[in-house]
Parts: C-alpha cells; sequence; structure tokens
C-alpha cells in the first residue's frame, strides 16, 4: 500500500502554533508523510508566541522537508498529486474568508485551490476570535463545500471573546481519518 501524504499548512493564529506543532508531530508519528506549507505571515512573523525561524526549524525537522512558503511552490500539490489531502492548522477567519470567497493570494490558499479542484479533501482546523461574527458566514458557506472539512471546535472563552472559536486540535487526526473516507468527523461544534 503506498503512504499517504498530506500537506500540513499554517497561517497566522500565531497562539495556536504549539498545539499544531503538536498534531503535526502527531501526523507523522501515525505514519503520515507531510510536506509543510506556511503562509508569508506564518513563515516571516515574529511575535511574543515565537521567532518565525524557530517555526519554520520546527515544522522542517518533523516533516523532513523544506517547507514551502511561496505560491509557486504550493500550486503543483494538487496536480502533481504530490499530496493526498491538505490540512490548514492553524486556520484563521483570514484565510476562511478568502476560501469562501475563492482568493488565492497566499501559500495556503494556492496549496487549498490546488487540491480542490482535483478532488482532494482539505480538512480546516480554525482558529479565530470572529467566528460567530464576520466569519460565521464563510464557516457556513464552507461546510457546505464539497471536499472541505473540519476539525470540531468550541468556543474557547464565551465571557472574555463570545465570538471565537478555536479548533480541538487533538481530534485533527481523527478529523483527516474521516476526510480520507470523505466523512466529516461529528460534531463539529463541541461543548466547552
Amino acid at each position: 500500500m503506498r503512504e499517504i501524504t498530506l500537506g500540513f499548512a499554517m497561517c497566522g493564529s500565531f497562539c495556536t502554533f504549539e498545539a499544531a506543532m503538536d498534531q503535526l508531530r502527531g501526523l507523522v508519528k501515525a505514519g503520515y508523510q507531510v510536506i509543510p506549507i506556511m503562509s508569508q505571515n506564518a513563515y516571516g512573523t515574529d511575535t511574543r508566541f515565537g521567532r518565525a525561524c524557530d517555526f519554520v526549524w520546527e515544522a522542517e525537522d518533523i516533516c523532513g522537508r523544506k517547507v514551502i512558503h511561496s505560491i509557486v511552490g504550493a500550486e503543483p500539490l494538487g496536480p502533481k498529486n504530490m499530496v493526498d489531502a491538505l490540512v490548514i492548522a492553524p486556520c484563521t477567519g483570514n484565510t476562511l474568508a478568502k476560501l469562501a470567497c475563492g482568493v488565492t493570494d497566499t501559500p495556503v490558499t494556492m496549496a487549498a485551490k490546488s487540491c480542490l479542484r482535483i478532488g482532494l479533501p482539505v480538512v480546516l482546523c480554525p482558529a479565530t476570535n470572529d467566528a460567530l461574527a464576520a466569519s460565521a458566514q464563510n464557516i457556513g458557506r464552507l461546510l457546505n463545500t464539497k471536499n472541505v472539512y473540519f476539525v470540531p471546535m468550541r468556543q474557547d472563552d464565551p465571557a472574555k471573546k463570545p465570538s471565537s472559536l478555536v479548533a480541538d486540535f487533538s481530534q485533527l487526526l481523527p478529523a483527516v481519518e474521516s476526510a480520507l473516507k470523505g466523512r466529516q468527523i461529528q460534531p463539529v461544534f463541541c461543548k466547552l
């Protein structure tokens, strides 16, 4: 049996990078080959959560491959059958909006377009402060988009951030396994 290769794309919800890296390790440990992909912001922005170069090094070390960080580098993922599915973890509200509207202006959105155009699953692991506000319509649209799947998500702080949702990163592997079978893991929205 052929090994399954996943694209693992990260965009700028920097506070969730540690959780994303833990899941990246888990996918590799589970036997998946993984190609790391980062948006320009994820690849080059230092924040209070860490230096960009450290996250790049960590992703490359886990995967044993260089991070794809350009639109040109991400474009052949689908057509050249480089991956069997794409994970976007974390997936920001900005990226959700771009995906919902067909905007392809980052390596992450190009990777998604590249996969969706040939019918590959794209698994979204949202982390956005406006999921139940401005991003709600985009989540709704993507829930109804063929070959797009979600990692189950929940409100992360209903009292202080009532519109915020964050995926349960610990369910990323089961969500990927379900998506590879053409099924959305349930429930999509979890209790606290």
